[in-house]
């Protein structure tokens, strides 16, 4: 009899080691790791998306510095055609 109750006191023994070791093999340290992973997935696809939203800004920005580029090529070029067709008096010659 006493040993019954000696295999029984050394399973319930056992059983509750297993459940105290339990917390601290990781079994909780995967699921962390995967909201971890997660995350920092999430934040890779938000700096994606802020990066696409940009683009149009970009986009309008080099439109509107080409246009100024445009118009200021267009004035040297004629400041240059009416600085060459300047005729000089003879006098001043």
């Amino acid at each position: 009899m006493r040993l019954k109750y000696f295999r029984a006191l050394a399973s319930l023994v056992a059983f509750g080691l297993v459940l105290a070791g339990l917390p601290g093999c990781g079994i909780n340290k995967i699921p962390s790791l995967d909201e971890q992973v997660k995350a920092a997935w999430s934040e890779v696809l938000n700096q994606y998306q802020r990066r696409a939203d940009l683009i149009p800004n970009l986009v309008e920005t080099v439109k509107g510095y080409a246009h100024q580029e445009q118009n200021v090529l267009t004035q040297v070029t004629e400041a240059r055609a009416h600085a060459i067709q300047m005729q000089l008096p003879a006098d001043i010659l």
